[in-house]
């Protein structure tokens, strides 16, 4: 990094002793606009003054916002820049978790497209999942697979992002345990999984599809090397971003570092210049041809009856293709349930579009997915808005004291955002809220 940085070796070492910055990026389904410092490559980003405890904030429980590095935010102009977003798109996010990029995404594409949001190791596509259902969209299929799985989905999509497993070298601030697990030969071992995923993936990517490559890391064996290997092997072409241009003795927002090296056009991030971490991203488009494979499949996703699917899509704003997995009720989006049906005879789903209800005796009981959907009907409930005291209790799984002498399912609020379920029973109150996401910090 002294070679590559020259006389600016000096800044990168000292902001290494400076904390980092807090950022988070907005939900534009459920939050419109902050009076904060903006992130000026992404419409939803903002800095904030100091880091609270997003833990103890009902609203990032409701999916308002979600808690992002800044860097990793430019995802949003490889993606406005390069692909035509009016267009219906299936789009794969390959290392998903813990969901920073499938969320942006999700604001990002028009909703006639499709996002299947992948994670190689099982615990933490569960916590993808979770963000998943928070951020409240139904156009999305959360799967657990690993790279070469994609093989069987042969020319399926027209984007992919591969956010790519690395050494780490960009969160050395932020992430002490990072400093230590670096080497020279992790580095290596890096850049070979690398490219190892990215030939594993490529196939299931259409001919001049959009292949969005990026990582923490700064050294080019894991950068422009892999994205040149592809280039090289005459598979895809480097596609150039258009970055602001700099005015001489003014300091521009951005100070992202454009390279250009062997028709590879990447752009790295370094914290003494831009008001974020480490990151490197490269985009490229595909030039093979890829045959597209069929989507035949025997079996078929079971649908509820029409009786039950009359009274559940009353629950949602439109109409939706309404499965039923043993006694839970699932909720896609029409227009996707082929393509839905036929991942899930090729993929490990964990989730699919939205759960809306489970079936008990032609009792529908709430599901939790459905209250932070963006598709929920909430003039069909009772709504019962609560102090931030009483969210927390709610959020902690704990009986707060509302809704008494009322019977039925309601839906609880906060700042009018919903946060779940409760069943009031008269005297009593379920707690509905889902067991595994309860809060456990005091406050």
């Amino acid at each position: 990094m002294q070679a590559t940085l020259a006389e600016e070796w000096p800044a990168f070492e000292a902001i290494h002793q400076q904390p980092s910055f807090t950022s988070i990026r907005l939900n534009p389904g459920k939050q419109k606009a902050y009076d904060l410092p903006k992130i000026a490559w992404t419409d939803f980003g903002y800095f904030l003054p100091e880091r609270p405890s997003f833990t103890l904030d009902p609203t990032f429980h409701a999916g308002t916002y979600y808690v992002q590095e800044a860097s990793s935010m430019f995802l949003e102009q490889a993606v406005k820049q390069t692909v035509d977003l009016t267009r219906p798109l299936r789009v794969l996010d390959l290392c998903a978790a813990p969901g920073g990029k499938s969320t942006h995404l999700l604001s990002l594409l028009n909703p006639e497209s499709l996002l299947v949001s992948n994670e190689v190791i099982r615990s933490r596509a569960s916590i993808l999942s979770e963000n998943i259902q928070k951020w409240g969209h139904a156009n999305v299929v959360v799967t657990n697979n690993d790279p070469k799985d994609f093989q069987r989905l042969n020319g399926f999509f027209d984007v992919m992002i591969v956010d790519a497993p690395c050494s780490g070298e960009g969160l050395f601030r932020k992430d002490p345990k990072a400093m230590e697990e670096w080497s020279e030969d992790n580095v290596a071992l890096c850049a070979q999984r690398q490219q190892r995923i990215l030939a594993d993936v490529w196939p299931a990517l259409k001919r001049d599809g959009i292949l969005i490559y990026c990582t923490c890391t700064y050294n080019e064996k894991e950068n422009e090397e892999n994205v040149g290997w592809l280039v090289s092997e005459g598979k895809g072409e480097s596609l150039k971003l258009n970055l602001p241009v700099r005015q001489a003795g003014v300091e521009s927002d951005w100070e992202i570092e454009e390279i250009v090296k062997n028709r590879i056009f990447g752009y790295r991030f370094f914290p003494h210049k831009v008001k974020g971490e480490g990151f490197f991203i490269s985009v490229l488009r595909k030039k093979e041809e890829a045959e597209e494979v069929s989507m035949r499949t025997k079996t078929q996703l079971p649908m509820v009856s029409k009786k039950i699917a009359e009274r559940v899509n009353e629950w949602l704003l439109h109409p939706h293709h309404l499965i039923l997995l043993d006694d839970l009720i699932v909720a896609l989006p029409e227009q996707f349930s082929t393509e839905i049906n036929w991942l899930a005879n090729n993929l490990n789903v964990v989730t699919k579009g939205t759960a809306v209800a489970t079936l008990k005796h032609e009792k529908l009981i709430p599901e939790h997915a459905a209250a932070l959907s963006l598709e929920l009907n909430r003039n069909q409930f009772p709504k019962i808005e609560l102090s931030l005291d009483h969210a927390l209790a709610y959020l902690r799984k704990e009986t707060p004291l509302i809704g008494e002498g009322q019977k039925g399912f309601a839906l609880v609020t906060y700042q009018t955002h919903p946060l779940g379920w409760v069943n009031l029973l008269g005297n009593r109150i379920n707690n509905l809220y889902p067991a595994n996401w309860r809060v456990r910090m005091g406050g």
